[in-house]
């Protein structure tokens, strides 16, 4: 069974973890620029960043017979400052022509502040100017609905095609608002916040298994590498077919990155 991770920072992971994910059936990664585990102090660490996600951890990937992707931006924890997050944004056009980079993101808020909601609504002017496909986080815990709803609207006010737009770490309460708006999903899956295994499956049961997919991050805090393929498996021991799950861990993120033009599916599948 083949899979595609959506949303993984592999530079927080060692390259058994690489392993690990292809021995499960992984084919395709793709890495949303973010937070670095602390924060950076000048736009040169975000231009050797954005180095990393383009230039070394394709090739990290590629030796376990995985195709790595990448998206661009200055992530919301690191986006109070509009003079700092501005001067970021400045470099990434230079990058935009990297055969891996998918679009923009993962841009959204974090805190839901006024500075991060400008620095978001500049970031969607820039995946408008260059085309570009673009993948939002949205906050944690209590912030989750009220930043949601903000990030709605300003998607709605920037006019964006909304089936280009996936919004990302839903939850019970906050899936059916980007559903039923034309949006995609993403789910994450984490052992302790976010969706648990059990958690997504109830979603998925929930509000359908259309323009929704699951990932699972994989970054500084607590997380799995491999929670997609363990969330596979209580889909199917909740008897969900074969097909069902491969919509759902293949099918649907192929469908939504197959927008972007340099996303390709892995020539072991051809």
């Amino acid at each position: 069974m083949h899979y595609i991770e959506p949303h993984g920072h592999m530079v927080s992971r060692t390259t058994a973890d690489y392993e690990s994910i292809a021995q499960a059936g992984c084919v395709a990664l793709c890495e949303p620029a973010f937070w670095a585990g602390y924060d950076r102090s000048s736009p040169a660490g975000f231009y050797d960043y954005y180095r990393q996600l383009t230039e070394y951890e394709p090739r990290r990937a590629a030796q376990f017979g995985i195709d790595h992707y990448c998206w661009l931006c200055i992530n919301p924890k690191e986006a109070e400052d509009p003079s700092f997050a501005r001067e970021v944004m400045s470099i990434i056009p230079e990058f935009l022509d990297c055969p891996n980079v998918l679009g923009i993101g993962e841009i959204g808020l974090n805190k839901n502040t006024k500075n991060e909601l400008a620095i978001f609504e500049e970031h969607l002017e820039i995946a408008q100017k260059y085309d570009l496909p673009i993948l939002i986080h949205t906050p944690h815990l209590e912030d989750k609905l009220k930043g949601t709803k903000l990030i709605l609207d300003a998607l709605k006010n920037a006019n964006v095609d909304r089936g280009r737009v996936v919004i990302d770490h839903v939850e019970e309460h906050t899936a059916p608002l980007v559903l039923d708006q034309g949006y995609w999903a993403g789910m994450t899956l984490y052992p302790i916040s976010k969706c648990t295994a059990a958690r997504a499956v109830d979603i998925l049961e929930t509000f359908g298994m259309e323009q929704i997919w699951m990932n699972s991050a994989c970054d500084w805090g607590v997380s799995d590498p491999l929670a997609v393929v363990k969330c596979a498996l209580e889909m199917k021991k909740r008897q969900h077919t074969l097909t069902t799950v491969q919509k759902v861990i293949f099918e649907n993120p192929k469908e939504f990155l197959s927008q972007c033009p340099n996303f390709k599916v892995n020539q072991l599948l051809q």
